[in-house]
């Protein structure tokens, strides 16, 4: 899909939509420290995909089909791509003892500043590729090393991410720069120690939150660029998959082992977007079985596993 300029309103009616959401989230439904129940999150869950059906559905009466579908397949990739983090924040979360009721205050300013990072990064990758169209063909193979490498990585059962947070090499740069506590102090990121101001566990996670996010935008954000160079498609999909990750953590981190089939799809997902946008001057996959493949990719090693199961 090619570039449109939208009216700042669209914009601008976006942004405010954004604002509001999170000023609700933080403001008034979580301004007090506890942990978020499975319901609630799966509640809160159930509205953020509810929420992008319908922006996609006004997408669709105001954009017309095209971009809808785009939207709809950037989504489905973008919010995939986004569960992996769950694995990572599972991982930073636990080396560094932090209970469920500080993880939301964590995830939320985490996912806060990934919304700024990630509008940058978009930004910047659209205007490298409007300039320099041979870099597309560098995106694309990026996305199929990528993806091949993350199907050995299901194969051999390993996990690059995780294995870097616990092998410490993340921990280690982080608390080389930033002076820090290994106690916890209630919700707060800093705290006076010995007359010096000084990192709590809780900004440490919160910094790793960020470093990890930017890696895997890295893969992502290139993905969803293969899909649409519209860039009120590529933000808003982004943003959408984003703003939801945080409850979907709560409600599937007790099952992320189950999750281990996605990264099958994933890989297979990432091949698939990496060869169209390498190939895009040669083949021309349609909007609609772009979203078919795609869909298709990650639920069909659920299917196989559950049938191999039975």
């Amino acid at each position: 899909m090619s570039e449109r300029s939208l009216p700042l309103i669209a914009w601008l009616a976006f942004f405010a939509f954004v604002v509001a959401m999170l000023a609700l989230d933080l403001g008034v439904l979580h301004r007090s420290t506890r942990t978020v129940s499975m319901r609630e999150a799966a509640r809160w869950s159930a509205i953020w995909v509810g929420l992008a059906i319908g922006f996609d559905l006004l997408v669709w009466a105001t954009l017309g089909a095209g971009p809808a579908l785009d939207f709809a397949t950037a989504y489905v990739i973008e919010k995939s791509l986004s569960v992996d983090n769950l694995f990572v924040f599972l991982v930073v979360f636990g080396a560094l003892r932090i209970g469920p009721e500080h993880q939301h205050r964590v995830l939320f300013w985490g996912i806060l500043g990934a919304l700024v990072m990630r509008g940058a990064m978009i930004a910047a990758g659209l205007e490298l590729l409007s300039r320099f169209h041979w870099l597309i063909y560098v995106f694309g193979g990026v996305l199929v090393v990528t993806g091949l490498k993350l199907l050995r990585g299901w194969y051999r059962g390993e996990d690059d991410e995780e294995a870097a947070l616990e092998n410490g090499r993340l921990f280690r740069f982080v608390r080389r720069w930033i002076p820090s506590t290994t106690s916890l102090h209630g919700g707060r990121f800093f705290v006076i120690e010995n007359g010096r101001r000084v990192a709590t566990p809780l900004l440490v996670a919160l910094v790793l939150v960020e470093l990890t996010d930017v890696v895997f935008a890295l893969d992502s954000i290139p993905a969803v660029v293969a899909v649409s160079r519209d860039p009120f498609i590529v933000f808003t999909s982004n943003v959408f998959a984003i703003l939801g990750l945080r409850n979907l953590y709560f409600l599937l981190a007790g099952a992320v082992e189950k999750l281990h089939h996605l990264k099958l799809g994933l890989s297979a997902v990432l091949v698939f977007v990496g060869a169209k946008m390498a190939l895009v001057d040669v083949v021309s996959i349609p909007p609609l079985v772009s979203l078919a493949i795609v869909t298709t990719m990650l639920a069909l090693p659920f299917v196989v596993g559950r049938a191999r199961r039975a």
